[in-house]
């Protein structure tokens, strides 16, 4: 086997197995729609932080548009009416949801509870 062959094979099981590991890791999508004040409270005073959290580490946001987006392809247990939904997502399963965007104090505390909930953390 030539070296570049080698290389390219090798790449290529990376990638699969990188792909493979981030389909069955846990999201959190953030369906919302525009003009939404909520919406737009959230960005405010979680959005910049989100990421930089331990949770938001664990659980990488997806933002969705209601309006503008297709459906998710992942499994819900029932439609999104209201924005922003939170919808924890595992393996294109919904694991669990917080409806509404209920302050910045009781959110984080929902938010792991969900995480909590997760089949691969009991």
């Amino acid at each position: 086997m030539t070296r570049s062959v080698w290389i390219f094979a090798n790449l290529l099981i990376v990638a699969l197995g990188l792909s493979v590991q981030a389909s069955q890791a846990a999201e959190l999508v953030m369906v919302r729609r525009s003009g939404c004040p909520y919406c737009q409270t959230w960005d405010r005073m979680i959005g910049p932080v989100y990421s930089k959290s331990d949770i938001g580490r664990q659980f990488p946001i997806r933002m969705v548009d209601l309006d503008r987006d297709p459906p998710l392809e992942a499994k819900l247990d029932r439609a999104v009416y209201f924005t922003p939904t939170f919808i924890l997502v595992e393996e294109g399963r919904e694991v669990g949801r917080i409806e509404g965007y209920p302050g910045e104090d009781f959110f984080w505390g929902l938010l792991e509870k969900l995480g909590r909930s997760l089949p691969s953390r009991s």
